[in-house]
């Protein structure tokens, strides 16, 4: 609707009346003396219903297909092959030897290729009794002072794949045992099972080596694992009486990989690369784990890349776990019994590590040691782990 101006004289009154239903207003020659001008816009409102959302009550009747093909990787390394013991057809007397190492994948990457050999657990032994947690002490009081009938146990009962026996007599501070004490007790151990065998020192530099040499030339074509060498010894005569009597070599660094490729370098002048398993260094759950997962990680991964002075299967001590006080000391309630604290323990920080790719594990409690086998045997054939009531086992 249009209005139109009107005469100036007229009422401005009945001039206001007629606007109060204008919507539009067009002025002509118009002047305006306008103190203050306020124009206000209420433009309309409108208003939307909107519908409800429609419920979908009918349940789907199948789930969506799609294919799934996992990213495979190519990797330019591979770990070497490391045999740990001999039957009587190899030179020795073993009832069998273990294959460590031959990966080409990443740990447990099963899509991208399964790992050739599985890792396997050694049950550590002492030739002298030492002070031990409860929660194992029960399990060999009888047998403690008996290295041969301890590694029995070990295999025949607990199923251990091979034992690591701790030369720890011979430590100069301790009982200063001789060499050929040392390889008596070795040759007794050998006897007694028939699984390979890991032999430790003391960790003296000097003693280790004089031990070593003599338990080599009597346990000559059984193939040992001696533990260890370390930057500190004298690496080529300790690698040549390996070499000389057949047996393979543990190189232990402490969590540095570059230390680790120096120590190996050093070795390869005197050992093939298929008679060395590395050790980086383990540490319990709260005390470094993401320390020795990580340092193990890398050396894996680097290896599989091609960095060939990392090639190396891996052994890792997670006995330390029980180094860990909330392992085996008495705690607040909430910390729960200590006997089921310690292998819980054990366990959590093995399977920590083996998911680095760690290929040997070096452990102690028995019940430990079948969890984490169980583990093994479920990862490596996709079947369904044994899992224990920690509540009502008997430890």
């Amino acid at each position: 609707m249009s209005g139109r101006s009107r005469d100036s004289k007229a009422d401005p009154n009945s001039d206001l009346e007629l606007l109060k239903n204008i919507e539009e207003l067009e002025f002509e020659d118009v002047d305006l003396d306008i103190g203050t001008l306020r124009i206000s816009l209420k433009p309309k409102l409108v208003t939307r219903t909107v519908a409800p959302p429609k419920v979908v009550t009918s349940k789907a009747k199948r789930i969506i297909e799609v294919e799934f093909s996992p990213p495979v990787g190519e990797y330019l390394g591979r770990i070497v092959e490391v045999k740990l013991g001999a039957t009587k057809g190899e030179g020795g007397t073993r009832g069998k030897s273990i294959t460590l190492g031959g990966e080409k994948a990443p740990a447990w990457c099963m899509f991208e290729a399964p790992p050739p050999n599985r890792p396997v657990v050694s049950m550590d032994i002492f030739d002298m009794a030492i002070p031990l947690p409860k929660a194992i002490k029960a399990h060999f009081e009888d047998v403690i002072n008996d290295p041969a009938e301890w590694a029995k146990r070990a295999v025949n009962k607990f199923g251990a794949d091979l034992v690591t026996v701790h030369l720890v007599s011979t430590d100069p501070l301790l009982k200063d045992a001789s060499p050929s004490e040392a390889a008596s007790t070795v040759e007794r151990v050998l006897q007694a099972v028939d699984v390979p065998i890991v032999v430790g020192g003391s960790g003296d530099p000097k003693k280790d080596l004089e031990v070593f040499e003599k338990v080599a030339e009597v346990a000559e074509g059984e193939r040992l694992l001696v533990s260890t060498v370390t930057l500190d010894m004298d690496v080529g005569k300790t690698a040549e009486i390996v070499k000389k009597h057949g047996h393979a070599l543990l190189a232990f660094t402490p969590m540095d990989l570059n230390k680790a490729r120096e120590l190996n370098r050093k070795l390869y002048d005197f050992l093939p690369k298929e008679q060395i398993v590395m050790d980086t260094t383990m540490a319990a759950l709260g005390y470094g784990i993401d320390y020795a997962f990580t340092v193990a990680e890398r050396s894996r991964l680097a290896g599989l890349m091609g960095d060939r002075e990392l090639q190396h299967p891996i052994s890792l001590g997670t006995t330390n776990a029980w180094a860990a006080r909330e392992a085996w000391m008495d705690m607040d309630a909430f910390w729960g019994p200590k006997d089921l604290r310690g292998p819980i323990w054990e366990v959590t920080s093995a399977l920590t590590v083996l998911f680095a790719g760690v290929n040997l594990l070096m452990m102690l409690h028995p019940t430990a040691v079948k969890t984490v086998k169980g583990i093994i045997e479920a990862l490596t054939h996709r079947g369904k782990p044994e899992v224990h009531d920690w509540t009502k086992l008997k430890l």
